[in-house]
């Protein structure tokens, strides 16, 4: 079946950098735009940025933009989100998510997408 795994979360400072990475199984990944989306204590749940399947077309939401980078290994089925000059407001949980159509993704709503990783906890804080 289809899973998605992250990782990488964790504690850091303002200012500070951190690697998510999400490893995918059970569809052929190469196919299907993946996201990144956060979840803030509540917050609605916000779009982060979306890849296209090759990896050539990058999107970023707003508040991420210019600090956040996007990327994939489609040989070995991850997807990465590196965060840099994070800000406390970086602080929610963190989901890889699966495009319901191949070329999906792109925004905040669920149905969008049709499998999610489990999330990693992103914390900035001094």
């Amino acid at each position: 079946q289809v899973q998605l795994v992250e990782s990488g979360g964790g504690l850091v400072q303002p200012g500070g950098s951190l690697r998510l990475s999400c490893a995918a199984s059970g569809f052929p990944f190469s196919s299907y735009q993946m996201s990144w989306l956060r979840q803030a204590p509540g917050k609605d749940l916000e779009w982060v940025s979306t890849i296209s399947p090759g990896g050539t077309s990058t999107w970023f939401g707003e508040a991420v933009e210019g600090r956040v980078t996007i990327s994939r290994d489609n040989a070995k089925n991850t997807l990465d989100l590196q965060l840099s000059s994070l800000k406390p407001e970086d602080t929610a949980v963190y989901y890889c998510a699966k495009s319901r159509t191949r070329f999906g993704g792109n925004t905040a709503r669920r149905d969008e997408y049709d499998a999610w990783g489990q999330g990693t906890q992103v914390t900035v804080s001094s």
